[in-house]
């Protein structure tokens, strides 16, 4: 779907998922994440950069899991994760759209729970390579969770939250050939209502991942 139609879908509230490719499993329960080698980190960050192009080819299911792990997994026992947040608050979940369906990343389990068993790739920004790319990532703040945080600044909290899982992905998809993009120009309430997010739920950005467009020929 082109961009000025996904624009006037979006003007009359009427940007829709598309029906889910497969089957949409309630519980993709993720393998054991690959938390050591990789690139190194000041390599990794000379290869840092965004892509907006992006070969279909689906992410095997061990680089998912790592790629999950990495942006926002459980890294110590007492439950502590790879990407800070204010006070320990943890109150950015992601959310992960794929051709079977859209998903909860469940950190704890290191699984993925269904939530909506349709296509919302297209929902999750107005450029056209979201609909083809094999998975977009969606950051929602729970303003639930941040009740020690002052109401005028959860929403930077938040922000600032995703930022930091946002660049643990930027570094794994740098260290493992992948491309990325984070994208603010979203519609959030197509988005929220694709979801299901109540009032308390906020939508801050997308992400696209995927191999690059180069390795699709």
């Amino acid at each position: 779907m082109s961009t000025l139609t996904k624009l006037a879908l979006g003007a009359m509230g009427r940007m829709r998922p598309k029906p889910a490719l497969g089957l949409a499993e309630q519980v993709i329960k993720l393998g054991t994440p690959e938390t050591r080698g990789g690139m190194p980190l000041m390599e990794a960050l000379s290869k840092r950069k965004s892509a907006r192009e992006f070969a279909p080819a689906a992410l095997e299911m061990p680089m998912l899991s790592s790629l999950l792990w990495a942006a926002c997994g459980v890294n110590r026992p007492e439950g502590g994760r790879t990407a800070p947040t204010a006070l320990n608050a943890q109150e950015i979940d992601i959310y992960i759209a794929l051709p079977s369906g859209a998903y909860l990343y469940d950190a704890a389990a290191h699984a993925m729970r269904l939530i909506a068993a349709s296509d919302l790739r297209r929902v999750t920004g107005y450029q056209d390579f979201v609909d083809e790319a094999p998975l977009d990532i969606i950051f929602v703040a729970d303003h639930r969770r941040m009740k020690l945080v002052p109401v005028t600044q959860r929403p930077v909290y938040a922000a600032v939250a995703a930022g930091a899982i946002s660049q643990n992905i930027y570094l794994y998809a740098a260290s493992n050939g992948l491309a990325t993009v984070l994208r603010a120009w979203i519609d959030r309430g197509a988005i929220a209502d694709a979801l299901g997010l109540d009032h308390d739920q906020q939508v801050l950005l997308s992400q696209t991942v995927g191999f690059p467009a180069t390795l699709s020929g």
